[in-house]
């Protein structure tokens, strides 16, 4: 795509004409949007959008930001292997700074001998594997339906390239199942949603539709640019407006109703599906990715015999709340005094793509 055609989803005079519309087509009717995706969290902050949003609009940050649905318990077995002999581990740099249920990071890990690798790429942590054929060498995996793709073909290159030592701990989740906990839960308050583009670029339309066939709530998959916010927004507001639950796809140029078919069939090659937990929100059945029984030799959790067990959250710590969406970040009492991004309680102020660290960034009231 060329710049000139990305810079009109900038355009003041058309993000300007569609907020007039979003504002007519409201009628002073309340609509309560949750994003499902740390990027959307960060672009609507750092664009501005959120400050100029008609007042009937309530904006919700949902369960889409990798590092913060990371469970308390899946910290924990990171740090447990991070003790063992003979292991380094192999992570995305996002990753070290999120606590455990006893409040302890992998940067902590790291401080104190243990050997962790930051790596900016599934690929990266096999050449660390080669170089070390005497560890074992494991990758974190984290993420959604966008990661997971790679780290597959990284299981499949190390296969073929005879690296045996290398590992991978998978805790990849999977977006719809999410949704349909959140939309189950009675406490939950939600009228539309904002799709992840990313994700959507790998699983396409079809798995969204039960948000609306089943629960009656209209969404959008879109881009991250203003323009793509306020048309989704616009969508939205239409089909509440006219009582319609319907789930469009108006990131085109990225997105095809049908996905990424490649993508999708490396995962069912080497992943399967498994119950597993997301912090705040708990055990979703069927929302976790498991490394597949035809890969087994490169599975940590059976080489080390790691079983996940649910934990309580930190001490005072909201980031469940805020994911489901149920209270805003700055209404945490940990927030900006006992909980900031240098010195983070939780995952939703340690990433970047956290909505609590986007509201201190922005200084959101």
């Amino acid at each position: 795509m060329s710049l000139d055609i990305l810079d009109q989803f900038h355009d003041p005079a058309l993000c300007k004409s569609v907020l007039e519309r979003l504002r007519v087509t409201l009628n002073g009717q309340p609509l309560r949007f949750m994003e499902v995706c740390g990027t959307h969290t960060v672009a609507i902050f750092r664009s501005g959008l959120r400050s100029i949003l008609p007042k009937e609009i309530v904006h919700l940050s949902g369960p889409g930001c990798p590092v913060c649905v990371t469970h308390e318990a899946e910290i924990n077995a990171f740090l447990d292997l991070a003790g063992k002999p003979g292991v380094i581990l192999a992570t995305f740099g996002d990753l070290m700074r999120v606590p455990g249920s006893r409040g302890r990071t992998l940067k902590a890990a790291q401080a104190e001998g243990a050997r962790v690798a930051v790596v900016y790429s599934p690929p990266d942590a096999i050449k660390l594997a080669a170089e070390n054929p005497d560890a074992t060498v494991v990758f974190l995996g984290v993420g959604f339906e966008t990661t997971a793709p790679g780290v597959a073909a990284s299981i499949k290159m190390a296969r073929a390239q005879g690296v045996a030592n290398y590992r991978v701990l998978s805790f990849h989740k999977l977006v719809p199942p999410a949704l349909e906990a959140l939309l189950s839960d009675p406490g939950t308050d939600i009228d539309a949603f904002i799709m992840p583009g990313h994700v959507s670029a790998i699983i396409g339309l079809a798995p969204y539709l039960p948000v609306a066939t089943r629960y009656g709530k209209a969404a959008a998959i879109a881009g991250f640019e203003p323009l793509d916010i306020l048309q989704a927004l616009l969508f939205l507001a239409e089909c509440k407006r006219d009582g319609r639950a319907e789930v469009a796809n108006l990131y085109r140029r990225v997105v095809r109703d049908e996905g990424n078919a490649k993508a999708r069939a490396m995962l069912d090659e080497v992943f399967i599906t498994s119950d597993a937990l997301w912090r705040g929100i708990g055990p979703i059945p069927g929302s976790g990715l498991e490394i597949a029984p035809e890969y087994a030799e490169f599975d940590a959790k059976r080489q080390f015999g790691i079983e996940i067990v649910d934990c309580p959250p930190l001490p005072g710590c909201k980031c469940g709340e805020v994911l489901k969406g149920k209270l805003a970040p700055n209404l945490c009492p940990l927030f900006g005094t006992g909980c900031t991004p240098a010195k983070p309680v939780g995952p939703c102020m340690v990433s970047t793509e956290g909505s609590c660290a986007a509201y201190y960034k922005y200084q959101v009231d």
